[in-house]
């Protein structure tokens, strides 16, 4: 089997509801998707899909990963996508760095690999728990009681994580507001949910000292990405006995390994697309299992050919060090495929067809913007 040909397609999504309000006043309305399919010469063909949190949120953005493709599809023209591994060489030899560009390639060849052995792929990435995975909700910033709003009726949609945002400068309100806000997403906190708040990088210590302090007494709570660096990071974890997750500064293997020889972290965000896809996550996984880190399994954004990749790869992480999964696909208005995923008893299971398990819109993804053969 040989990659015969590889498409790009290009699809905005708009953001469900209205607009996606982050730390440091970051805005979102739509987020431009990128997505592959890949064609052997057996008449396979696998989907991957790239979708950044814009261009302001890691070092990613939406032109770089179709400029990252033109670069790498035509040196992958004639090599086996089952090998993924050395797919994924391949692309490292081609270009340096760009993760979210690689990933889309990646999800596509794992994607194809579990059709051409017919097999769902959790099942190649090391087996399913055959547990239910609990949903995480993403409450961005906004007013404590619609925030407590929103918290609410994602609960009531069967979700047992929430992930509060934080961060807000202090000309806008700073920690106090984020402390009431958290407060008020945790008013009505049921037995068994998860609380995950969420500053993604834009504190600085002294700042989310404050933060803490304000909390009321009593909540049961982690800190996600409280700091945008590694000293930072560090010096807070020094100074607080709250349980401490990384997500954007946990973007490697080699990061992963650092971050428990430093003992930064407690847990880490795993996201599909920041992390460089399924092969590099897979490692990334096995790692922090080996360190004793929890993890949540998301992607930054994305519809739902990036939730088919995320729900796969958390069925494979052992209950015990799994804490939520993040439905992408809600976070969205646009629908680019068809994947018997439903939240049943607070969680969902990877499906158990062939590959990913999805069926594209051809549609909605229209004509490719890009080809190699």
């Amino acid at each position: 089997m040989r990659i015969e040909r590889v498409d790009v397609f290009r699809v905005d999504l708009p953001y469900a509801g209205g607009s996606y309000v982050l730390s440091g006043g970051r805005t979102y309305e739509s987020f431009d998707a990128t997505f592959v399919r890949l064609t052997t010469d057996t008449g396979v063909e696998g989907w991957g899909e790239s979708t950044p949190f814009g261009s302001n949120y890691v070092a990613a953005h939406p032109r770089g990963v179709r400029a990252g493709l033109e670069e790498l599809a035509p040196h992958l023209l004639g090599i086996d996508p089952r090998g993924v591994d050395r797919v994924n060489d391949q692309m490292d030899n081609i270009l340096m760095g760009h993760p979210g560009a690689k990933t889309a390639i990646d999800v596509a060849c794992w994607d194809v690999f579990g059709k051409a052995v017919e097999m769902p792929v959790c099942e190649l990435l090391g087996g399913s728990t055959g547990e239910r995975l609990p949903v995480i909700s993403s409450i961005h910033l906004g007013d404590p009681d619609d925030m407590r709003a929103r918290v609410a009726e994602h609960r009531a949609r069967g979700y047992r994580g929430h992930s509060i945002k934080v961060g807000t400068l202090d000309a806008d309100g700073g920690p106090s507001l984020d402390a009431e806000r958290v407060a008020a997403s945790m008013a009505d906190a049921q037995p068994g949910e998860y609380f995950l708040v969420d500053a993604n990088g834009a504190m600085t210590p002294e700042h989310a000292l404050r933060f803490l302090r304000l909390l009321p007494p009593g909540l049961d709570i982690v800190f996600e990405a409280p700091c945008a660096t590694w000293r930072e990071t560090a010096s807070l974890r020094g100074q607080t006995g709250v349980p401490i997750v990384l997500d954007e500064l946990a973007d490697s293997s080699p990061a992963v390994i650092a971050a428990i020889a430093d003992d930064l972290c407690d847990g880490i965000g795993l996201k599909v697309s920041k992390n460089g896809g399924l092969t590099q996550c897979r490692r990334q996984r096995d790692i922090a299992i080996a360190g004793g880190l929890t993890m949540s399994v998301q992607d930054t954004v994305g519809s739902e050919v990036s939730f088919a990749a995320v729900v796969h790869l958390g069925q494979t992480v052992p209950q015990r060090h799994l804490r939520c999964v993040l439905d992408v696909r809600a976070m969205v208005a646009a629908r680019t495929a068809a994947i018997d995923v439903e939240i049943v008893d607070g969680g969902v299971m990877a499906p158990d067809a062939p590959g990913l398990g999805i069926d594209v819109d051809l549609d909605v993804m229209g004509e490719p913007v890009a080809s190699w053969s």
